[in-house]
């Protein structure tokens, strides 16, 4: 694959710490790290104030593997998905106590492949389905599973209905992340796997966001016909988030340079391979903002108290962008720098509340005892 060995390299690279002391703020270095203005805010619209906080409130769990995916059930409890193990596990919130739910059929972890996203259905409450994108054996895949908490620990999964498959795999640029949006619809951040030239090639499902109907069929209103494919040219997707106006901001890795936030617009081309970070061609969508590569490697995206919380891994920190439309209003601010390793994922909570993973066993970090972990955390 062109340019596969040498994207590995670099993925491969050991995460970095500013040395920041624990209790959190840091501003973005002058030159290093760039908002941009995408698109005017609706009328009326306001900005949060320039400067955030974080408070870690709790560690909600610890010892976990591979942590990955994570899913907040709507009666209370938190849903874990490991990427090397395969199994989806419940965290008591209130407690920490795990109940692993079972091991879903058919994952083939390799590399940065293996039990990715995981999302609740939109009818939960009565259908009571997982949905799940993992690597199998040939491909990615997104299946969902009936979970029955009456059963035993272990098997409370029932088997894996596969409902769209075909994404390119490979031993990095999976993608992963899923969400349902605030239409009902299920999208699905992927990667190239290496393989650049497909996050132009609109026939490919690789380096793409995906909006798919629950069932796993094109969306209707989707930009291109017959085709699941919202937006092209991304290198690696593994955060999506909608703000309080139903807009969606993806978060996408860099090879060399520029790490990426976007703000998505249906058919919108983000420009890898031919542009990483701002680019200023018209053809593709520059990012709202812009980091160096060790300071993010942005995994999951959460909205919160009007602003974009991005989960860095090489970078470890916590990244605020405040939002004012589809602009970032202020720089880019990090917080937890150094303090708990790798972030993989982060998860609105409600309100000023967020939920953060690490991801020191991801073969990549530094694990300690007890890590992984999920934390509570509060925000502004």
């Amino acid at each position: 694959m062109p340019g596969l060995l040498a994207a590995a390299v670099l993925v491969l690279a050991a995460g970095c710490s500013s040395g920041q002391s624990p209790s959190g703020e840091h501003s973005a270095t002058p030159g290093a790290t760039v908002a941009h203005s995408s698109a005017p805010a609706r009328p009326g619209e306001s900005a949060p104030p320039a400067k955030g906080t974080v408070k870690v409130v709790r560690t909600v769990a610890d010892g976990l593997d591979s942590p990955w995916g994570l899913a907040p059930l709507p009666d209370g409890g938190l849903l874990v998905s490991s990427r090397d193990r395969g199994t989806i596990t419940r965290i008591d919130e209130k407690t920490g106590r795990k109940t692993e739910l079972g091991t879903v059929s058919g994952v083939a972890p390799e590399g940065e492949g293996g039990l990715l996203g995981i999302a609740l259905s939109p009818h939960f409450a009565s259908d009571h389905l997982i949905y799940a994108y993992f690597t199998s054996a040939s491909d990615n895949r997104i299946v969902r599973m009936l979970y029955d908490a009456k059963r035993p620990a272990g098997d409370q999964l029932g088997a894996p209905d596969t409902i769209f498959k075909g994404i390119p795999k490979g031993v990095i640029h999976n993608g992963g992340r899923i969400a349902f949006g605030p239409d009902g619809m299920l999208y699905a951040g992927t990667g190239e796997s290496g393989e650049r030239g497909l996050a132009q090639d609109k026939k490919s499902l690789g380096g793409k966001i995906l909006r798919l109907t629950p069932d796993g069929a094109p969306a209707p209103g989707d930009p291109f016909p017959d085709s699941p494919v919202y937006s092209l040219g991304h290198r690696n997707v593994q955060g999506l988030a909608w703000d309080a106006k139903q807009r969606l901001f993806a978060g996408e890795f860099g090879q060399d340079t520029w790490d990426e936030l976007n703000a998505i617009t249906p058919g919108g081309n983000y420009g890898w391979p031919d542009a990483e970070g701002k680019s200023g061609d018209g053809k593709f969508r520059d990012p709202i903002a812009q980091w160096h590569t060790d300071q993010a490697s942005p995994s999951g995206i959460a909205y919160a108290e009007g602003s974009i919380w991005l989960a860095g891994l090489r970078g470890e920190r916590l990244w605020r962008v405040p939002l004012k439309g589809t602009a970032a209003s202020a720089a880019p601010q990090a917080f937890l720098t150094g303090t708990y390793g790798r972030l993989r994922t982060v998860v609105a909570a409600g309100g000023d509340r967020l939920w953060l993973v690490t991801s020191n066993t991801d073969g990549r970090g530094t694990p300690k005892k007890g890590d992984d972990r999920i934390l509570e955390l509060r925000v502004s």
